[in-house]
């Protein structure tokens, strides 16, 4: 198949995508397919308009294979230079590649790919893709939304409230109370996300997430054990137990290799509340209206409750990336992983 794979953008998980992204292109050309790497905003220079000539003729190209720094990218200087071409987000030619191509591979994270716009606009297009809708994606890559739908399908989550930067002031800061979680509405690989133990703390954990958001979430510290599960065609799979070496889950820890323990099966978790984890996540999935596949985080309490946290509609596929553990974990290799991702997409548009 020809084959475009989307990455990039102008999301603060940017990093995170072009590394997911140049990994399943590898993967791609590997199968036999046709597959190029683009990222939603750089031009590509292609000679005439053999949209679909250009991806035939990928293997005569080198792939650069990106890694993940240890910080996230300056976006907002990336925003202001991509916007000042007056073009929109879409690099030159992206687009029309997109239409040429059989399918799409949204290997996109975070804003302007996680959260349905491109999808919206691919669907406009009358262009195939991978994964899940505009709509599932919207609601999910929304905390707030996730948080409505999980209460009302009696999925345990967290207590939260929201903060909006228009309404926020002394008053509502009073009444929070800690141990506390800040989190940015629409973030993802913890980037804006504070654990504050002491109220002192929270005026300048709150101040530093609204300079990236004008929503928040404050949500209640649960302490306990990290776990993720991935969902890959209505199947939950092995379950991920998650022990950073020091500190939290952050930005670093899920990026950076031998940082944070990652086991998988999840050692701790007994066969019951393996597949109680399964079944919640599956649940999920469903309730979120995801489509293909996702991967949903968990805090199980010394209780033993599970407290289900977010589903992440296009987990990461770098080389410490948690997908591809679980399901490597249940027999299924990077490279068939992807194959996978893309035959059971197209059963969308059957």
């Amino acid at each position: 198949m020809n084959i475009v794979v989307l990455c990039g953008g102008l999301s603060n998980e940017r990093d995170v995508s072009r590394c997911t992204g140049s990994l399943i292109a590898k993967a791609l050309l590997e199968s036999g397919h046709n597959a190029v790497l683009a990222d939603v905003i750089e031009d590509i220079e292609i000679e005439g308009s053999d949209f679909k000539g250009y991806i035939e003729s990928c293997r005569e190209r080198e792939l650069i294979i990106y890694s993940v720094p240890k910080t996230a990218p300056d976006i907002v200087s990336l925003r202001k230079r991509v916007l000042s071409k007056g073009k929109g987000v879409f690099g030159e030619n992206v687009l029309n590649l997109c239409m040429a191509a059989d399918i799409v591979f949204m290997a996109l994270h975070g804003e302007d790919g996680e959260d349905g716009k491109i999808q919206a606009t691919l669907d406009l297009m009358d262009v195939k893709y991978t994964g899940s809708g505009y709509l599932g994606s919207a609601v999910a890559m929304s905390k707030k939304y996730t948080k409505q739908v999980f209460e009302v399908n009696d999925i345990l989550s967290p207590q939260y409230q929201l903060l909006k930067k228009s309404s926020y002031s002394d008053d509502v800061l009073e009444k929070i109370k800690t141990p506390c979680v800040v989190k940015l509405n629409s973030g993802g690989s913890s980037i804006g996300v504070y654990i504050v133990k002491e109220y002192g703390e929270l005026k300048d954990c709150i101040d530093k997430a609204f300079e990236m958001e004008d929503e928040l979430i404050v949500e209640e510290h649960i302490e306990g054990q990290e776990f993720t599960c991935g969902v890959l065609a209505n199947v939950g799979l092995p379950v991920v137990e998650i022990t950073p070496n020091e500190g939290f889950y952050d930005y670093e820890h899920k990026y950076q290799p031998g940082i944070t323990t990652e086991i998988c099966p999840a050692p701790s978790l007994s066969e019951e509340k393996t597949k109680e984890m399964q079944e919640i996540s599956v649940k999920a999935h469903n309730a979120l209206g995801i489509d293909v596949y996702s991967r949903v985080d968990f805090i199980m309490d010394e209780k033993g409750d599970l407290y289900c946290l977010e589903a992440n509609t296009l987990p990461g596929m770098t080389p410490t990336s948690l997908l591809p553990q679980e399901a490597a974990a249940s027999g299924i290799g990077y490279e068939e992983l992807c194959e996978k991702i893309i035959y059971e997409s197209l059963k969308k548009y059957e």
